[in-house]
């Protein structure tokens, strides 16, 4: 049977915040750029409690980043969807490349 170990997440956690960053990077809609944000955070969890259970398997510590993590993923998100509002009412766009128009 194939045993999974600390390669195997930390490989998965590397290609989700690969497919996150490649997102991020090329995609115009600021929808679309928040949702590859939040890959990419979701990767960083997935490799701080695989070296949590790994590394220090008696000690929380992977968990506990993992929640704040998720806090602040939360508040990016309520954040980064105000300025998507604030951006769709004042251009009738949610195209990232026009959000320096918001100036003056």
């Amino acid at each position: 049977m194939l045993d999974i170990g600390l390669q195997h997440y930390l490989a998965l956690s590397a290609v989700l915040f690969s497919i996150g960053l490649f997102g991020a990077l090329s995609r115009r809609s600021a929808v679309a750029i928040l949702m590859a944000v939040e890959i990419m955070f979701n990767a960083v969890n997935i490799a701080m409690i695989a070296f949590s259970r790994f590394v220090t398997p008696t000690l929380l510590t992977g968990q506990v980043f993992a929640i704040f993590i998720v806090t602040v993923a939360a508040a990016e998100v309520a954040l980064g969807l105000a300025i998507v509002i604030s951006l769709y009412r004042a251009r009738e766009s949610v195209d990232a490349g026009e959000a320096n128009l918001m100036k003056g």
